[in-house]
């Protein structure tokens, strides 16, 4: 296991921990639903799960673009950084 994590980069790594991360709070969300048997507790979770999901994305994006942005020019971080407000445009509105 130490030579599988000794040769991977640390953006790589940090960004599938909170990955890792999310879905653990999905997957407990998931429990929690299930457990309550109730839609309006239900729906409460998951409308704190659509919080969670925008900043795990937002954060991971930013790590990835933070290790790559000395490889892009200005114009294509600022492309991707539209797209990702219009993602998160998309999910709030």
């Amino acid at each position: 296991m130490k030579h599988l994590l000794a040769g991977m980069n640390s953006s790589v790594l940090t960004m599938a921990c909170l990955r890792f991360v999310s879905s653990f709070i999905e997957f407990v969300a998931a429990i929690l639903i299930f457990t309550s048997n109730d839609v309006k507790k239900a729906l409460m979770i998951n409308s704190l799960l659509a919080l969670v999901g925008p900043l795990v994305m937002v954060s991971s994006f930013t790590i990835g673009l933070v290790a790559v942005a000395d490889q892009l020019s200005f114009g294509k971080i600022a492309l991707i950084a539209i797209g990702v407000i219009m993602i998160l445009v998309g999910v709030f509105k």
